[in-house]
């Protein structure tokens, strides 16, 4: 049976994606289906591909769709009410761990060693916040150089969109393609969709056999790490609290509604 729940589910990691300090794989730990997802990506390359088609066309489609809809309307919210938008993810978040500690089982599972683990994740991740990156122009007559950059861009940043705690977006802006992409995207620029779609796909392929092979094999350690990504991501999302009473009012609006939000998604996807 074809789940089209994944949908809602590929939209709200499609319109994540596009949040510069938001990552899809976090996205993919708050509605449940993270170890599902990188169970899938692998599986399709095996004798069970149908069954695994069946999982990821339907999230596929809400990414894509939800990027290619909303990216205008996340750079906008991102433009005008950067602080709320960041809120409202920022409780997502962090209403999320406690589902995330029970299903790791910490209580129980965690040791010593784990919380190291732990905190190597948060600092890695939180270290990210320490970077400022200036936003570049787009890139107008591409040359074959490029496209090259793009798409090793892509690759790059997908590996990063599919740990949880790290963004592909802030990785584009890191490496200064964000704003081509973006726009090659709002544009729909099929040659920028194309080349950076390409390196995506590759990232993605390659980054969640490595994840697969920890969750695997050192399930309880790999959970640590992944609850500390989490963790870092806080600080790098974290925008201030503004000075003027009524966006603050709104910042704060914004975090309760994300915590409701993950406390309706996990009541619904941590059963």
């Amino acid at each position: 049976m074809w789940e089209w729940k994944n949908i809602y589910r590929g939209l709200m990691m499609g319109a994540s994606d596009v949040v510069p300090g938001v990552s899809g794989g976090t996205i993919a730990v708050v509605l449940g289906i993270y170890d599902r997802l990188i169970e899938a990506i692998n599986g399709f390359f095996s004798k069970e591909w149908k069954r695994h088609l069946r999982f990821l066309l339907p999230l596929g489609l809400g990414v894509v769709t939800s990027i290619l809809l909303l990216a205008n309307v996340i750079e906008w919210l991102f433009e005008h009410y950067p602080a709320q938008t960041k809120f409202f993810f920022l409780g997502l978040i962090i209403g999320v761990l406690p589902f995330l500690s029970h299903k790791a089982d910490v209580k129980h599972n965690f040791r010593t060693k784990h919380y190291i683990l732990m905190l190597i994740g948060a600092l890695v991740v939180s270290s990210l916040a320490f970077f400022q990156p200036e936003e570049s122009e787009a890139m107008n007559n591409l040359s074959t150089g490029m496209y090259a950059l793009l798409f090793l861009s892509g690759m790059i940043a997908s590996s990063a969109m599919i740990l949880p705690g790290i963004s592909g977006s802030f990785i584009l802006l890191i490496i200064g393609v964000y704003t081509t992409v973006i726009e090659g995207i709002s544009n729909l620029q099929l040659d920028v969709i194309a080349v950076v779609g390409a390196g995506i796909a590759i990232g993605i392929i390659v980054m969640s056999k490595i994840v697969k092979f920890f969750l695997d094999h050192y399930t309880s350690g790999t959970y640590a790490v992944i609850i500390g990504l989490v963790l870092g991501s806080v600080v790098v999302i974290y925008p201030g609290l503004s000075g003027d009473t009524l966006m603050l009012l709104i910042s704060v609006l914004a975090f309760i509604g994300g915590l409701f939000a993950a406390w309706g998604l996990g009541r619904v996807e941590y059963k």
